[in-house]
């Protein structure tokens, strides 16, 4: 199985991206952040667990988020060509665990994609796509800022795992759609 992770501040483009890398190689795109707003709207106890943080910016706890992936990744089918993992891992920890996982599932093939973006226009974007989104955390210039700071201080350091790992690329996240993803294209023709 291949599996790409798409890495980069809130608002870099990592859904848009997925949605391109799905249609062109045809791997299966697992957003973290959607499964985890749609267990939040689920109003279970879980659900509204998951919301008290995600409401606030904050990032769902390691052991919460493991729990759902696993359950994803284990009802998928055998034939899956790979995984796009979108907003995950955001942790070392998660890095760590989502290592483990995947080799116990003799899937170790992965690579992170870095989508790197001016904070100044993913401050912008944020508050465009919030217009429309009716998400809370896209429409609020504070907890826009909260996401943008836990990024940086926890987030970068998955960063520094897969590089140290041989299994990192970065790229510049400005300019059309499409130059984006013939930047990722490059990278993934490279390895796939």
């Amino acid at each position: 199985m291949k599996n790409i992770i798409l890495c980069g501040a809130p608002g870099c483009g990592k859904g848009t991206q997925a949605e391109f890398i799905v249609a062109h190689y045809g791997l299966t795109h697992l957003s973290t952040g959607q499964l985890m707003r749609s267990v939040a709207a689920s109003g279970s106890e879980l659900g509204n667990l998951i919301d008290s943080y995600i409401s606030q910016g904050h990032l769902v706890p390691d052991d919460v988020t493991i729990r759902l992936l696993e359950e994803y990744i284990g009802q998928l089918p055998a034939d899956t060509k790979g995984l796009i993992f979108d907003g995950f891992p955001r942790t070392l920890n998660q890095a760590v665990q989502l290592e483990r996982l995947m080799k116990k599932r003799g899937d170790t093939n992965a690579i992170l994609i870095d989508i790197n973006v001016p904070e100044d226009e993913l401050i912008r974007r944020l508050l465009e796509r919030g217009k429309t989104s009716g998400r809370s955390d896209d429409s609020d210039i504070s907890i826009i800022r909260e996401r943008l700071a836990i990024y940086h201080d926890q987030t970068r350091p998955v960063d520094d795992y897969y590089e140290l790992h041989d299994k990192y690329a970065r790229i510049q996240g400005l300019g059309t759609i499409s130059e984006i993803f013939g930047r990722i294209s490059r990278i993934l023709n490279k390895i796939y």
